[in-house]
């Protein structure tokens, strides 16, 4: 017979207790039954672990190290049991987190906020990351929850929308257009404009709109980044088109935001894995989402 985790449990017990009659009390379990499972112990380690004196026992040197090797097991065990426990808390998780940069500075940050107010001892972690590479990643299940602008479907992710809204337009407040409350496509005729790179979707749409209206603009830069539109926007280099997301959170400080005459619609949309363990914060952090847009784009406007 191998040495089975109940004489481990019983020798810790009699350690702990300092007597047979101690850690029978601890285990809930008779004397003489206690008795034979530490006898049997020390007939299948080949030693003893007590010294009998008066009808007390006293541990052998050879016990007290055993006991020390013990405590450190059902120490790690604790902490494994505290931890399988904690999973089942929602508060006690950690939620990964994929997105565009763009959202990761101009939607997060305001639901997160909420979303940890409710939530204190959660823990979030945040992964920045563009297209193709998004993309792989959530078809890999890596992450909870992904946040993209244009989703494509993806095998093994489900794509559920987030936010909608319109492209609003960016530009200098001391521009003679910031006195309009709201801009036309026109308005930008012959203007100086900075635009977002040409392999961005967004960017095809917007340079399809002007075409379309037969409007000329000066292109005088190109950027992937929308807040480094926002920037050259407030340094006088021209007018632009951006997201609202990161158009409100660069307002400001030279800088005003209006919105078009036309419709140039501004989607997000969540990716969620098929195949990964459900994380319980995920509801909650798409339902901060989906709140967190109404104060910006009250700003925006």
């Amino acid at each position: 017979m191998d040495i089975q985790h109940r004489h481990i449990e019983v020798f810790r017990a009699v350690m702990t207790a300092g007597s047979v009659t101690g850690a029978a009390a601890l285990l809930h379990t008779s004397q003489p039954t206690l008795s034979r499972d530490l006898a049997r112990l020390e007939q299948l380690l080949g030693y003893a672990l007590f010294e009998r004196e008066r009808g007390r026992l006293q541990a052998t040197a050879r016990a007290r190290a055993l006991f020390d090797e013990v405590e450190r097991s059902f120490q790690g065990l604790a902490r494994v049991i505290e931890r399988a426990q904690a999973l089942g808390r929602a508060e006690d998780t950690e939620l990964s987190v994929l997105s565009l940069p763009a959202l990761s500075h101009a939607l997060l940050p305001g639901a997160l906020a909420a979303l940890l107010a409710d939530h204190p001892a959660a823990r979030v972690s945040i992964t920045p990351a563009e297209p193709p590479l998004l993309d792989a990643w959530m078809g890999e299940q890596r992450f909870d929850l992904g946040l993209a602008e244009q989703a494509t479907p993806l095998p093994g992710v489900r794509v559920e929308p987030v936010l909608e809204a319109d492209e609003v337009a960016v530009l200098p407040a001391d521009h003679a257009l910031a006195s309009r409350s709201r801009l036309a496509l026109r308005d930008f005729r012959d203007q100086g404009f900075i635009s977002l790179a040409e392999d961005d979707p967004y960017r095809r749409e917007i340079d399809a709109r002007f075409d379309a209206a037969g409007i000329s603009r000066h292109l005088r830069v190109q950027t992937h980044s929308a807040v480094a539109v926002c920037e050259l926007v407030r340094s006088g280099l021209g007018l632009a088109i951006v997201n609202p997301l990161t158009a409100a959170a660069c307002a400001g400080q030279g800088l005003v935001v209006r919105p078009l005459a036309v419709s140039i619609p501004y989607r997000v949309s969540a990716l969620i894995p098929l195949h990964r363990p459900a994380q319980p914060l995920v509801d909650a952090l798409l339902s901060a989402l989906r709140r967190a847009p109404l104060s910006a784009s009250s700003r925006s406007a």
